[in-house]
């Protein structure tokens, strides 16, 4: 049974950077695409970046390309996502994903596990 959790949000002030991190347990992490989606209060979930199982495939939403960095650690089994010159337009619910697949996928749908979420609040 994989498990995802997230940690590391919080409240920080628009310019400034956060770091999240999700650490998963069972399946087989070396294998898996992991990625990270938001939802911000009466809008839809969206994605936000993805990391091939190998890390050489990166995607990123256009709106947080050049801010945002998704890495990962084999040794941990935890995902990064490195957030920064935050706008008060990320502020939102960031949750971890997981797919049975070695590739990200900019589609909701494709992925199977889920974190519970975290929430990130940028003041203006």
């Amino acid at each position: 049974q994989v498990q995802l959790v997230e940690s590391g949000g919080g409240l920080v002030q628009a310019g400034g950077s956060l770091k999240l991190s999700c650490v998963r347990s069972g399946g087989t992490f070396s294998s898996s695409a992991m990625g990270w989606f938001r939802q911000a209060p009466g809008k839809e979930r969206e994605f936000v970046a993805g990391i091939g199982y190998s890390s050489d495939r990166r995607s990123y939403a256009d709106s947080v390309q050049g801010r945002f960095t998704i890495s990962r650690d084999y040794a941990k089994k935890t995902v990064y996502l490195q957030m920064n010159s935050l706008k008060p337009e990320d502020t939102a619910v960031y949750s971890c994903a997981a797919r049975d697949d070695p590739l990200p996928s900019r589609v909701q749908d494709a992925w199977k596990y889920w974190g519970q979420g975290t929430q990130v609040t940028v003041s203006s």
